[in-house]
């Protein structure tokens, strides 16, 4: 094209393809004849599909929990995976005979990996999340195989699936039941702790504070009383030992005529009856001779009493006897009393130290009870959940929970669904309509020659002064 910025009309654009029509012509009738070929010699694929229901669980959930919570979705890949893994595959090509010409040119895999591709699980997407139900299909060359291969995985898709509850039942059943099983012996190892913590600290625990302070209170009333026991019978001890002091050494009563110490009337002291005599005769020895009558006489009442001295010795005496006695029991009461007073001291001690305890125990006893409070609810709890588990396990066992059911099984298809010869025929003629008209413009552009004045001014760069018209056929 010589001239790029000239305006076109129709009467030029008609005038463009008549000139150029068999760059139209060639490309059009040439794709047109080939879609048409591809059309009625292509190799005819057909689809067979099956809808499936998802029905809900017939027990209400209020009193069977369910122990699969994924979505249609999840559930729905995961079965696909399992099912549409390479041992599965194969195992329905052998046992269906699938793909009897492509296994003679093609490896295993291969005809595996077609298979997948023409295998497709459809759900709703709108309501993906809580569909209740979805689509299998396969597409094949031969529709009785496609037919059969649909309703095979329609099967294998709803055994998969009861498959899968019932593994995850009984799994979460027996993953309960380890557990239970460990949370019982921590509870019963937890329980005994604190058991032999309460037998060695039998009376010194928390709740035997209150009991331990009227115990130490009575205690020490009585430590104080068998104090105030001792003292009186110290005290009367004492004053035994004094009156014995007393009969041991009477006081004299008066002074005889010859000077000397009158003894108290009924003293029986043989002691003091010796000093007595001793003292007199040293008396008299100082102013007369040994042969003086009072010192013979004082020498013979002397000898005498000397020989009568176990008779006279207050030794001898009831009385003194008698409190000889009460100084004996006294000290066997004060004995006991004071044996009975270090065990007071020991027991006040011993409850001391339990009220003093207390506090610390009481913590170490809140650690404890804490704990074995926790593994108590941890274990109440594990113990519902297996109960549900165990219902939710027997109602998978019995096929009362989710499960997929066909409602429409899969039907020999009649006509194909590839190719799609309407839709082949029409890409056809817009591709050769399109090509034509690309042909031409291409041509157009590439064409060099003077159509009209302007395109020789343009070229040349002269003006025009006329042109002879172009002479039609007929007008010639």
């Amino acid at each position: 094209m010589i001239n790029p910025g000239r305006s076109y009309n129709v009467n030029d654009y008609k005038e463009i393809f008549l000139r150029r029509k068999l760059y139209f012509v060639i490309p059009f009738v040439v794709i047109i004849t080939a879609a048409v070929l591809w059309a009625a010699v292509a190799p005819r694929k057909y689809q067979a599909s099956t809808l499936v229901l998802v029905t809900p669980q017939r027990v209400p959930t209020e009193l069977v929990r369910p122990t699969v919570t994924a979505g249609i979705i999840e559930r729905l890949n995961s079965i696909s995976q399992e099912i549409m893994s390479r041992t599965r595959l194969e195992r329905i090509i052998d046992e269906l005979k699938l793909y009897p010409d492509e296994l003679k040119s093609m490896k295993r895999e291969e005809v595996v990996e077609l298979m997948r591709k023409n295998i497709k699980v459809e759900i709703p997407k709108r309501t993906a999340e809580t569909a209740g139900y979805f689509t299998i299909s396969f597409t094949g060359e031969d529709p009785r195989v496609v037919t059969v291969v649909a309703n095979k995985l329609s099967s294998l898709f709803i055994e998969e699936n009861l498959k899968l509850r019932e593994q995850q039942a009984v799994g979460t059943t027996e993953f309960l039941t380890s557990e239970l099983t460990a949370t019982k012996e921590k509870l019963e190892a937890q329980g005994q702790t604190v058991a032999d913590y309460k037998r060695k600290n039998m009376g010194s625990l928390p709740e035997q504070r209150d009991t331990n302070i009227k115990m130490l209170e009575q205690f020490q009333v009585q430590l104080q009383r068998n104090e105030e026991s001792l003292r009186a019978l110290e005290d009367r001890k004492l004053f035994i030992r004094k009156q014995m002091a007393d009969l041991e050494n009477p006081p004299a009563a008066g002074v005889n005529a010859d000077g000397t110490a009158q003894p108290q009337k009924g003293a029986l002291s043989y002691e003091a009856r010796r000093e007595e005599l001793k003292k007199h005769l040293a008396d008299l020895q100082s102013r007369y001779t040994e042969k003086h009558p009072d010192i013979v006489r004082t020498k013979k009442r002397l000898a005498d009493l000397e020989k009568n001295k176990d008779i006279m010795s207050v030794k001898n005496d009831p009385k003194y006897r008698e409190m000889e006695n009460s100084i004996a029991a006294i000290n066997m009461q004060i004995k006991r009393l004071q044996g009975e007073g270090e065990r007071l001291q020991v027991q006040v001690g011993q409850y001391r130290g339990r009220i003093e305890g207390a506090t610390q125990r009481e913590q170490e006893m809140a650690a404890m009870m804490q704990e074995y409070n926790n593994t108590r609810l941890l274990y109440d709890t594990l113990i519902k959940k297996s109960e549900e588990a165990q219902q939710a396990e027997n109602l998978e066992r019995r096929q009362k929970g989710e499960q997929f059911r066909i409602i429409d099984p899969a039907r020999t298809p009649e006509k194909p669904v590839q190719p799609d010869i309407p839709k082949v025929l029409l890409i056809g003629l817009l591709a050769g309509l399109g090509c034509g008209l690309g042909g031409i413009f291409v041509r157009e552009q590439l064409d060099r020659s003077f159509r009209d004045p302007e395109d020789t001014e343009v070229t040349l760069g002269l003006k025009v002064l006329a042109n002879i018209p172009k002479i039609g056929s007929k007008a010639a």
